[in-house]
Formats: structure tokens, sequence, C-alpha cells
């Protein structure tokens, strides 16, 4: 039986190493090792331990020479009872060792949510787990648990995921949320009780920016937007795109914290108590840039095509609407019917154009893409002839 197998990939060689590796075997685990390097002798090398359940003290010399050859070695998916063994002896205070991943399946799991970047399931009453799409996507998970963790410290209510595991060929975060429910999912249940939710909703929008960010510890939306609008440049008209560049550059910088994908699917209650959560777009700056993101949420995906929104959020186009329209009286405190027309409108310039930008990149040559598209310009060009000015 081999004990070692190799795999050249991008001037990496990595090696598996499987069963166990002890005295009776560690000079045949090195032979195969040394065997495999001489195949590659300019690669780098990184050992995964998947498959590998044990090792002794004469395994480990094995690594220890290999890395007197090899300063750059790497260990991966080491199981818990391999990773004792590494960690106990001061192997990981040498050699960079990441501990393997548990798996999970997501099969017949319900779904509570969908979003850009991934979608969340339920995978029982407590636990539920957000499975990214990109399969590349640690680094993302991990920049995702620090801005949780940064809106915690800060005071904002959201789960903070305690367990990063493997699901099929991606990762996802697996979070703690004890019968928690969605409000999209209590709005469903208790139509009735819409304008309580919607108060529960702004309550927390509110304290959300309420809360001061140190510069740098999330991203500046306005950067964001600006290049969104740069994107446009050549696909509108010069002067609108010149037009739409100077509102959005002249927005005031802020510091306040914006959630970024702000709707009824990502605000849980579980025990009375409310939580965020998918927490990956967080960042900061002026809140026209948190409500262009509401606009799309509830109308602006489904503006077309009314269904969308229906398989975005679960609700009908026509309840999407009342919680836009609740949601802008709630925040600004008032019913002013052209104060709040004034406000959306400058909410949906930044929205039409985030929109715009995403279905030229990814549906400009189907049918529906040149739909949204058309009705993306002919909104843009509306606002933009009106509104000299995305301050509130």
């Amino acid at each position: 039986m081999k004990i070692a197998e190799g795999k050249q990939e991008n001037g990496v060689l990595t090696v598996y190493l499987a069963g166990h590796v002890d005295s009776s075997n560690a000079a045949q685990a090195e032979q195969e090792l040394n065997e495999l390097r001489q195949q590659a002798p300019e690669a780098g090398v990184v050992l995964d331990l998947e498959q590998l359940t044990y090792i002794s003290s004469a395994g480990l010399r094995v690594i220890l020479r290999l890395r007197k050859e090899q300063p750059g070695l790497r260990i991966v998916n080491a199981s818990p009872e391999v990773y004792e063994i590494l960690d106990m002896t001061g192997f990981t205070e040498m050699i960079p060792v990441e501990k393997a991943y548990r798996r999970l399946s997501v099969e017949g799991c319900e779904v509570i949510g969908r979003g850009a970047n991934g979608e969340v399931y339920r995978l029982d009453p407590d636990t539920i787990i957000k499975v990214y799409l990109n399969p590349d996507s640690l680094p993302d998970i991990h920049r995702e648990r620090e801005l949780a963790r940064r809106a915690f410290v800060l005071g904002i209510p959201t789960a903070i995921p305690y367990d990063v595991v493997k699901v099929g060929d991606g990762y996802g975060s697996v979070f703690e949320l004890l019968n928690a429910k969605s409000l999209a999912k209590l709005i469903i249940a208790e139509p009735e009780k819409l304008d309580e939710y919607v108060g529960v909703y702004v309550e927390l929008l509110k304290k959300i920016h309420a809360t001061e960010v140190q510069p740098g510890d999330m991203p500046d939306m306005k950067a964001v937007a600006l290049d969104w609008a740069d994107f446009l440049n050549g696909h509108l008209p010069p002067e609108q795109y010149e037009k739409l560049r100077r509102l959005i550059a002249d927005v005031p910088e802020d510091h306040h914290m914006l959630h970024g994908d702000y709707h009824v699917k990502n605000v849980m209650v579980q025990n009375g108590e409310v939580l965020l959560i998918d927490m990956d777009t967080l960042c900061m700056g002026h809140p026209v840039f948190e409500f262009a993101s509401i606009f799309l949420a509830y109308q602006g995906f489904g503006e077309l095509d009314h269904s969308v929104s229906e398989k975005f959020l679960g609700l009908d186009y026509d309840t999407c609407t009342a919680i836009w329209e609740k949601t802008l009286r709630l925040y600004f405190g008032t019913d002013d019917a052209a104060r709040l027309d004034e406000i959306a409108g400058k909410a949906k310039v930044i929205g039409y154009t985030r929109l715009l930008r995403r279905t030229i990149r990814r549906l400009s040559g189907t049918a529906e893409g040149q739909a949204i598209i058309a009705n993306c310009k002919a909104r843009l060009a509306e606002l933009l002839g009106r509104i000299d000015t995305l301050t509130f």
C-alpha cells in the first residue's frame, strides 16, 4: 500500500499522506515522498493529511527533515487527532498547519435566504448554515467573520459563526440560531402584524446607522458606488455619466455603519431578540447607499417581473412595495409624499446605477437583460434630469 501520493499544480506539489505513519513504515513514507519530489524538484510542497489517521515520532521526524529542505512547507487538512499531536509536539509553531474542516450536507434542508454570495439553509431547529457560492471562499468567510465580530463589539445584535465546514466542493459558516425566524417568515405567517414587524425592522436599521466605525475597519460604500458609476462610462450619454459621478462624489464622507443588503430575510427574531445576519456586505457610508439596496430588494429587482420579488423574499410584490414605503415613512418620520418621493428618488439613482452595471455584466446578451438595461437607462435619465444632490 502506498502511503504517499502526489499532485502537482501551479508550481506546488501536494503530497497526500494516508493511514498510519509510525516506526514500521516511516522509511517507506519518506522514500515515496522523495520520489514524488524528484518528479518536481522545483515545486513547493504542501502535505495534505486528510487521510492520515495517526503519526508517531518517527513520522514527525520525516516531516522535520522535509521542512529543512522546504522552509515554505505547509500542512493542510489535519484531523483534530493529528492536529493535537502536531500542536502538542510544537510543530504548529514551526510550520503553518490548517485543520481539516468537518463535512456537512444541506441536501433536503430548508432554504431560508439567498444572496449574491451564497445561500442560507436551516440544518435543524438550532442551527443555520451559510453556504458560499464561490468554492474558493475561505478568505470571504474569514472576512465576514471579522466584520460580524466588529459589529458585535460595537453593539449590533448579530449571530457570529462558530464553525467553518466543507459543503460539497465549497465552504459554509455555521451559526447557532435557536428556533429563530426571519422577519419575512413572520410577515408571511402574520400579515396583520406588518406594521409591527416593519417597526422592528426600522428600529434595528436606525441602530446600525447610528453606529460609528473607524475609517478602514469596513469598506467605504461611496468608493464602491463610484466604481459602479465609472463602469457605466460609455454606456450612458456623457452628460448623464458626468452628472451621476459628480452626484456620488459629492456625497459627504460618513463613517457610520451600513449593512449593505438590508431586507426582511436578513433580520431574524429569536426569543423576542432581533439578530442581524449575512454580514459580508457590512460597510460604512451615507444612508443613501443603504436605501439604494433596500429599494432594489423590494422594488428594483422585481420591477419588470414581479415574480422575482417572490422568489427572492418569499413575499408578493405588493407586500414588498408596502414594506419599502412604510420603511421610508417610519425611518424619516414623515407622511409628506413629496418629501418621501424626493428621498426615494435619490436612493433610486444609486439603485439603478448598481442594477444597470450588474445587468450589463451578467445578462446583456439576453432579452431579459436588454429589457432591464433599457428600463434602468430610462429611469436614470428621468432621475438625473431633476435631482441635483443625493444627500438628505
